[in-house]
C-alpha cells in the first residue's frame, strides 16, 4: 500500500490534539490546587483524609484482644493515634456524617460510631504543643501551635474575633454584630436587659464564634454555655476551650439540646443564622424550652430588620407574640424579647397551629430526644425558678432550689451534698496537693455530677466546671442550672462532644457506675475505653481524680498506666464515712512522645 500524503496542518492534527490534553490536564491541577488551598473544600477533603487514615487503625478483634488484656490485669501500653487526628472527635466526622440526610441539619448532629469501630488509639498533640496560656490572660490571646488553624482569623479578622501575631493568636473580642468589641455590645444590651445585679446567671449562646461574647459576661457574673457545629476548617468551640470559656461542639438539628427545661435565664443568638420559625416555629419552640420564665431572649442579625428578609423577619415577631414575649426593644439589628413568667398564653389561634404540650411530656428529658411541635408547660414545676424570683447570684448558689424538693427527702440530700463536697474539695486542695485555686486549672469537668457539689465548692477558684449528668441517673441537672452553674447530659458510653485537649481536671465519683446500667448492673461499655476517652479530652499537664471503691480503684490504675499516666493512690479524707479510695494522676507533657 502507498503512502497517503497530507497536508502539514492534517499531519500535525494528533499531535495538537496531545498537546491540548497536556495543556488541558496542566491546567486542572493548577485549578484544583486553588481549590484545595483557598476554598473550604480543602478543609474539608483535609479532614476526610485524616478520618480515613484514623478509621484504618481500627481492628475490630486486635481492639477486643487488647482490651480483654488490660482488663485481665495485664501490662499494655496503648499505641498513638496517627499524627494526622489531632483533632480527631469520634461522633463529629465528617466524613462518616456527610453520607447522612441534610434534612434539618440532621447530618452535622451528634452520630457517634459503634466501638468496635472506633480505634483504640491515644490522641497525640501536634508538633510544637505548649501547656495553654493560662486564665484571665488566655481570653485574649493563646498559642497558636496549639491549634494552627489560621483560616478563621484571615476570614474574620476584620470583624475582630482573631488575628494572629507571632506565636499567638490575639482575640480583641468583636464579632460579626460586634466588630467594635463585645464589651461595647454587652453594654448596649445592658440598657434593656439587668446584665448587673446578678439577676442573671446563666446564658446559651448559640452558633457563638470564638465564645467573646461569653468570654466577656464572665465580668458580669454571667456564665455562659457556648455551643457551635464542628468546622473542620475553623474550629471555633476549640479556640472558645482553648481560651477558658464554656463551650462544647452541638447543632440544632432534629434533636432538643443535651440541657433541661428552663435552664437558662437569657438566650443569645448573634448572627448564629438559625431559621427559628422553619419547620412550624420548631427551633423556636425549643429555644422557648430552654429559657426560664421570665428570661430574655437577644436576637442579632438576620433576620431582624434585615434587607431581603422582610417576610422571615415578620414571621418571628408573629411567633414571639403567639407566645405573648414581651417585646422590649428593637435595636438596629437587635432584637430583645422576655418570656412571660407564667404559663404561655397558649392556647390561642395562631398562623403556626402552636400548641401546649400535653402532661404525659417531660421537657426536662432531652437525651436523644426528637424535638417537639408544642409548647412545654411552665406549670409543672412548682416553686420560684422564673427569673425575678429565684434568689439573685450568689445567693441561689447555696439556696436549696425548687426543682430538689421533687425528689425523695430532696432537701436533707441537698444540704448533705453540699456539706460533704465542701469538705472533699478542701481536702484535695490541702492533701492532695491539687493544684484547684491555682491559674494552671482553668476548664474542669465533673463526669458525674448529681447536684453539682462539687463544683459549687469551687465557687471562689478561677474556673468553670462542666457538670455532667449521665443520662441513665436521676435527672438532676435541673437543680444544676438551678444554683447558677452549666452543665449537660450526656452517655459515657459514648464519645464526648468536645475536641481533644480541652480540660485541666476531670473529676469522677463511681466511675465504674457510668458503665454499667442502673437496674441490671451490668455493663454496657468498658473502663478502658472510658480511660482513653477521658485522655482524649485532658490537656496536657492536665489531672483526673477518681473516688470510688478499692477495688475499682485498683482497676482505674492499672488502665491509667496504658495510658501512659502514672497514677497514686491515696485515702479518703478521715470525716467521710465509705470505703473510699481517691486515684490521682497526671498527663504528663514528656509523656507524649507516643510515636
Amino acid at each position: 500500500m502507498g503512502h497517503l500524503n497530507l497536508p502539514a496542518s492534517k499531519r500535525n492534527s494528533r499531535q495538537w490534539r496531545l498537546l491540548d490534553l497536556v495543556s488541558a490536564f496542566f491546567f486542572g491541577l493548577v485549578f484544583l490546587f486553588f481549590l484545595l488551598v483557598f476554598t473550604p473544600l480543602g478543609d474539608s477533603l483535609a479532614a476526610s483524609g485524616r478520618q480515613t487514615l484514623l478509621l484504618s487503625t481500627a481492628d475490630p478483634q486486635q481492639r477486643h484482644r487488647l482490651i480483654a488484656v488490660i482488663e485481665a490485669g495485664q501490662q499494655r501500653t496503648i499505641e498513638a493515634c496517627p499524627a494526622d487526628a489531632v483533632d480527631h472527635m469520634p461522633c463529629e466526622d465528617p466524613r462518616l456524617n456527610s453520607q447522612l440526610s441534610r434534612e434539618m441539619n440532621y447530618y452535622r448532629e451528634r452520630h457517634c460510631p459503634r466501638p468496635e469501630d472506633t480505634p483504640l488509639c491515644l490522641i497525640p498533640p501536634p508538633d510544637g504543643y505548649r501547656i495553654p496560656v493560662q486564665w484571665p490572660e488566655s481570653l485574649h490571646k493563646i498559642w497558636h501551635s496549639n491549634m494552627p488553624h489560621n483560616k478563621i482569623a484571615d476570614r474574620k479578622g476584620h470583624q475582630g474575633w482573631m488575628k494572629r501575631e507571632g506565636p499567638h493568636f490575639l482575640f480583641p473580642g468583636g464579632g460579626t454584630m460586634f466588630p467594635d468589641g463585645a464589651v461595647q455590645y454587652i453594654e448596649k444590651l445592658g440598657q434593656y436587659i439587668p446584665i448587673n445585679g446578678g439577676v442573671l446567671r446563666t446564658a446559651l449562646d448559640m452558633g457563638c464564634g470564638v465564645a467573646s461574647f461569653g468570654g466577656y459576661l464572665l465580668s458580669n457574673d454571667i456564665l455562659t454555655m457556648s455551643f457551635a457545629p464542628r468546622d473542620s476548617h475553623k474550629a471555633q468551640i476549640q479556640f472558645a476551650l482553648e481560651r477558658g470559656v464554656p463551650a462544647f461542639v452541638a447543632m440544632l438539628g432534629t434533636r432538643r439540646l443535651p440541657f433541661p427545661a428552663f435552664a437558662f435565664d437569657l438566650v443569645h443568638c448573634s448572627r448564629c443564622l438559625i431559621p427559628f420559625t422553619a419547620y412550624n416555629a420548631t427551633y423556636f419552640i425549643e429555644v422557648d424550652r430552654l429559657l426560664r420564665p421570665g428570661g430574655y431572649l437577644v436576637i442579632s442579625g438576620p433576620p431582624v430588620q434585615w434587607p431581603k428578609q422582610d417576610k422571615e423577619w415578620s414571621d418571628l415577631q408573629a411567633v414571639a407574640r403567639a407566645l405573648c414575649y414581651e417585646l422590649i426593644a428593637v435595636d438596629g439589628n437587635t432584637v430583645i424579647w422576655k418570656k412571660p413568667a407564667g404559663d404561655s398564653c397558649l392556647p390561642n389561634q395562631n398562623e403556626f397551629g402552636l400548641e401546649l404540650c400535653d402532661d404525659s411530656d417531660d421537657p426536662s428529658y432531652a437525651w436523644y430526644f426528637k424535638l417537639k411541635k408544642c409548647i412545654s408547660r411552665t406549670s409543672s414545676f412548682k416553686g420560684e425558678y422564673a427569673v425575678g424570683m429565684i434568689p439573685k447570684w450568689p445567693q441561689r448558689l447555696s439556696a436549696t432550689p425548687a426543682r430538689a424538693t421533687l425528689l425523695k427527702n430532696g432537701v436533707d440530700v441537698f444540704e448533705a451534698d453540699t456539706r460533704r463536697w465542701v469538705r472533699r474539695v478542701a481536702f484535695y486542695k490541702n492533701s492532695l496537693n491539687i493544684k484547684l485555686g491555682t491559674p494552671a486549672i482553668r476548664n474542669v469537668m465533673d463526669m458525674n455530677a448529681f447536684f453539682g457539689g462539687f463544683a459549687a465548692a469551687l465557687k471562689s477558684d478561677p474556673v468553670w466546671v462542666m457538670n455532667v449528668v449521665p443520662a441513665r441517673k436521676p435527672a438532676t441537672l435541673d437543680v444544676i442550672f438551678d444554683r447558677g452553674l452549666v452543665g449537660i447530659y450526656h452517655d459515657w458510653c459514648e464519645p464526648f462532644s468536645t475536641y481533644p485537649r480541652t480540660y485541666d481536671l476531670i473529676h469522677v465519683t463511681g466511675i465504674e457506675s457510668l458503665t454499667k446500667d442502673p437496674v441490671s448492673g451490668k455493663s454496657r461499655c468498658n473502663l478502658v475505653d472510658l480511660l482513653v476517652e477521658i485522655d482524649r479530652m485532658l490537656r496536657p499537664e492536665g489531672t483526673l481524680v477518681v473516688r470510688d471503691g478499692p477495688e475499682v480503684i485498683d482497676k482505674v490504675a492499672h488502665i491509667a498506666r496504658s495510658v501512659r499516666w502514672k497514677p497514686t493512690v491515696h485515702d479518703k479524707e478521715v470525716e467521710s464515712h465509705g470505703r473510699d479510695k481517691i486515684l490521682v494522676a497526671v498527663k504528663t507533657l514528656k509523656n507524649l512522645n507516643l510515636c
